[in-house]
């Protein structure tokens, strides 16, 4: 579950392109903080620190900004295409007890029953309500025996508690993975059924 992340902030009164190169300079991350109809507040960030933070997924920042603590979730993150480093975060406020709706990622564990199966996984994250202060790191999705033909869907998984699922596809309908047979054993399956029939027909 996500533990908080302290981060010092700082209010700015600096913008455009030339405000933002100096900030970055100094070793900060231009940020904007938005929320519950309040209006957004311009803030600087310190860049390493943020950078090392956002490497959690769905990382619940607690913010001081000036004495007063607020906490937040990235909701959208610009990096520099070749550095890697931040040119600027949005973050969204939330509250202790508030629902948010976050991708969480998948993890399958397990093993299937037979070397000659192949696992199919349609996705790598889900879609799930969850209390704003107590998101999953990740759901383990488990495939431990399963055979030729077997899946398993959203209905199929254990949502952490206080978690719920609401996508457009019904639970039941929307499938994680599935299990088919190799290829290159369905194909030799049916050489050797045509085989067979030739020589039946030769017969």
């Amino acid at each position: 579950m996500s533990n908080e992340i302290k981060l010092v902030a700082e209010s700015r009164d600096e913008f455009g392109k030339g405000a933002s190169r100096r900030i970055r300079r100094a070793g900060k991350v231009p940020a904007v903080l938005y929320g519950h109809g309040t209006d957004p507040v311009h803030i600087t960030l310190p860049a390493h620190e943020t950078l090392l933070a956002l490497r959690t997924a769905n990382a619940l920042l607690a913010l001081d900004l000036g004495g007063k603590k607020q906490l937040a979730l990235p909701k959208q993150v610009q990096r520099d295409p070749i550095r890697g480093t931040l040119d600027h975060v949005d973050l969204i406020l939330v509250r202790k007890g508030e629902k948010v709706t976050v991708e969480i990622q998948l993890v399958v564990v397990g093993e299937l029953s037979e070397s000659d199966l192949v696992l199919n996984q349609d996705q790598q994250t889900l879609a799930l309500e969850v209390e704003a202060t107590n998101i999953p790191t990740s759901i383990e999705v488990n495939i431990e025996g399963l055979g030729a033909g077997d899946r398993i869907t959203v209905a199929d998984l254990t949502l952490p508690e206080g978690a719920s699922y609401h996508g457009v596809e019904a639970a039941e309908d929307n499938v994680i993975v599935s299990v088919v047979v190799a290829k290159d054993e369905v194909e030799e399956t049916e050489a050797a059924e045509g085989e067979d029939a030739a020589a039946e027909d030769a017969e």
